[in-house]
């Protein structure tokens, strides 16, 4: 027992400070909490997080957050392609309008691929990747991991070397999706 006495009161101070230090950033946190606005939750769920840039906002959430007021249009997301042009038409009550050519082209879901007895180690494609889908080191090959690879192609461009290339997804049953119904067929009550 004489050996806890010394150190009992170290403790007991370092709980009551972590208790104050705990209710006081619970309080902080619940005072100015940062409330978001549901609509832009809703349209940023229907993209397909790619941070591809090609909409011409710097990721999914800022392109969300421009439809939401007003100054973005729904057709803008080449990687969602024609099916999240309809999703943002449901959600918004809008009428769906085709991909706008000049972010461009909606074409089928791709993965990187790098020829790694061609790449150098230079990280460039690392760096340029929004969503760290490639791993290497410095002066080592590199490669992707195909399952985090959104296919956004914004690793191309930085390569010196020209070691990747974009591979069309097989459809597996890890890819596949339902089609889109033709909504031109379906009567004017369910559209």
């Amino acid at each position: 027992m004489e050996l806890l006495t010394p150190l009992l009161a170290p403790v007991l101070v370092f709980l009551g400070l972590a208790l104050i230090f705990g209710l006081g950033l619970g309080w902080v946190s619940s005072r100015f909490k940062v409330d978001t606005d549901p609509v832009v939750d809703q349209i940023d769920q229907l993209l397909p997080q790619t941070q591809c840039a090609q909409c011409g906002y710097p990721g999914c959430r800022p392109y969300a957050e421009a439809i939401a007021s007003g100054a973005a249009d729904i057709n803008q997301c080449p990687p969602g392609g024609e099916t999240a042009i309809n999703a943002l038409a449901d959600l918004l009550g809008l009428e769906a309008k085709a991909l706008n050519p000049e972010n461009g082209e909606d074409k089928p879901p791709t993965v990187a691929v790098i020829d790694e007895a061609v790449c150098i180690g230079c990280t460039l494609c690392i760096q340029a990747c929004p969503v760290d889908a490639i791993v290497g080191a410095t002066k080592q090959m590199h490669t992707v991991i195909a399952a985090e690879c959104t296919g956004c192609d914004l690793c191309l461009p930085p390569c010196p070397v020209d070691c990747i290339e974009m591979v069309v997804l097989d459809k597996d049953l890890q890819a596949w999706r339902w089609p889109q119904p033709d909504r031109s067929q379906q009567p004017e009550a369910m559209q």
